[in-house]
């Protein structure tokens, strides 16, 4: 490791005495995000009263600023580095149950103005749709709250570049076996938002975000096998170290070398867990309000009964401290709370704003923009555990492709893993598919791990289902 390199891991976390917050640019300045959230409020505040006195019978406004910066490198020398700066204004505007939206990145008053006005041309010539309008206003939020999601980082191209470096180049010097690498990265981003609406709710949040990736090559020619790790939070002291990052990409990576096929079977599949939260991710858009009313869902009409076994329940927690959706407000201003989407098994609602709500005839249930932070219970140990009481079956750390039907729960995707034997990791499987119906995977489901990835709002651990269908060329 170069000096660089080894400078780069001494400042992964630097001290938080300093007063001032370097901005996602690299540009260290105060941290004004208070000031400019008032500034978005007032700004909001303005634009629904113009839309009133333009003749709207509601509004609601929503502005934001977003500012990142993205390093990567490869092979030790720099490929890009990207930093960003963006902000926006999206107003709607209803003239009764007719709906017009418009938006811009220009605040220039008279752009303001051009905007509105074009909302609300659009909103005349529309056509009256009954499910139309803002929330209730007894559903706003009352109370606005913070979860400690607000971590900018000190951090400059210049940095960034060196932990980016200082990741490829532990994963690269790790193994022999690794002779390329399609690089490391590093990110950082930062983003302030203001919801507003005619009833008087007035919404304000900032979150950051921060993370480190690096994918790396094992073998030559046609035995090639690629794999890759990163860490990601909200705060830059929850990251993992650089090296610690590109030693475990290279672990993966050089296990994946000289894969064997499979004969075509049933067997049990083991979703390690950052791949088992995409199963529970096909959950969350079945029962989305929009593919409710739409008549497009595998699980259509499906609340109050089983579609997981009785030991399974999905609790929402919006209230997490340092979520990654924590909120006290949903995409509408209506409060949030903790409560099941499944309990016991039995899916108990769906996840609805007000629009999906009216078109069933329900009440919303504060889900406008999706769900906020999912805990699945587990009922197993270590993903270790989970392979030694398998006997024989595949664990899956890759899926590719696109096979599945949402309308038909029909699952089909190739995978990469692991086969197991008697309770042990045999050899690399590469270029099976593994196919089922979702209806029937999640009712299947014998195990839940408690080796939760942390890295997104959907917490679960690996994810053992019982019997799906291993297709390979043999």
């Amino acid at each position: 490791m170069n000096q660089r390199q080894d400078k780069a891991l001494n400042r992964i976390a630097p001290a938080d005495s300093d007063p001032t917050v370097a901005s996602a640019d690299g540009n260290r300045g105060p941290d004004d995000s208070l000031q400019r959230l008032d500034h978005l409020s007032d700004l909001a505040r303005h634009l629904l009263a113009r839309a009133r006195a333009c003749g709207a019978d509601q509004a609601e406004v929503d502005c934001s600023e977003d500012r990142g910066l993205n390093v990567n490198v490869r092979m030790g020398e720099v490929e890009s580095v990207e930093s960003t700066r963006d902000r926006s204004v999206s107003i709607t505007v209803y003239f009764g149950t007719r709906r017009g939206v418009a938006s811009t990145a220009d605040l220039r008053d008279d752009s303001l103005e051009a905007t509105i006005a074009q909302a609300c041309l659009i909103a005349r010539h529309t056509e009256e749709d009954p499910a139309s309008g803002l929330a209730d206003p007894e559903r706003m939020a009352t109370e606005i709250r913070e979860f400690d999601g607000w971590h900018p980082w000190d951090l400059d191209a210049d940095h960034a570049i060196d932990l980016a470096c200082a990741c490829e180049a532990a994963g690269r010097d790790s193994d022999p076996r690794i002779g390329n690498s399609e690089g490391a990265s590093v990110s950082s981003s930062r983003s302030i938002s203001v919801y507003a609406n005619s009833h008087g709710f007035v919404g304000r949040n900032r979150d950051t975000q921060h993370s480190i990736g690096c994918t790396l090559i094992a073998g030559e020619g046609e035995t090639m096998q690629r794999d890759h790790w990163y860490s990601a939070a909200l705060c830059r002291e929850d990251l993992d170290a650089p090296d610690e990052i590109g030693r475990r990409a290279a672990e993966r990576t050089v296990a994946r070398l000289a894969p064997r096929d499979l004969p075509t079977s049933e067997m049990p599949v083991l979703f390690q867990s950052e791949i088992a939260r995409s199963l529970f991710g096909h959950l969350i858009n079945a029962v989305a309000g929009g593919a409710q009313y739409r008549r497009a869902s595998f699980l259509l009409d499906r609340a109050g009964t089983a579609v997981f076994p009785a030991w399974l329940s999905i609790l929402e927690r919006p209230f997490r401290m340092r979520g990654w959706r924590s909120t006290s407000y949903d995409g509408e201003g209506v409060a949030t709370r903790e409560s099941a989407l499944v309990e016991d098994g039995v899916l108990r609602r769906y996840l609805l704003g007000s629009y999906s709500a009216r078109k069933l005839g329900l009440e919303t249930t504060g889900n406008a923009g999706g769900a906020f932070n999912l805990d699945i219970t587990s009922n197993a140990g270590e993903l270790s555990d989970m392979i030694r009481g398998m006997g024989r079956g595949l664990l899956v750390t890759e899926l590719m492709g696109q096979g599945v039907n949402g309308i038909t729960g029909d699952y089909s995707r190739g995978a990469a893993g692991f086969l197991i034997e008697q309770g042990e990791i045999a050899y690399p499987v590469d270029g099976v598919t593994i196919a089922g119906n979702l209806r029937e995977m999640f009712l299947g489901i014998e195990a839940v791990g408690d080796d939760i990835d942390p890295r997104s709002h959907l917490r679960t651990g690996s994810v053992l289902v019982g019997r799906m269908t291993v297709a390979g060329s043999i």
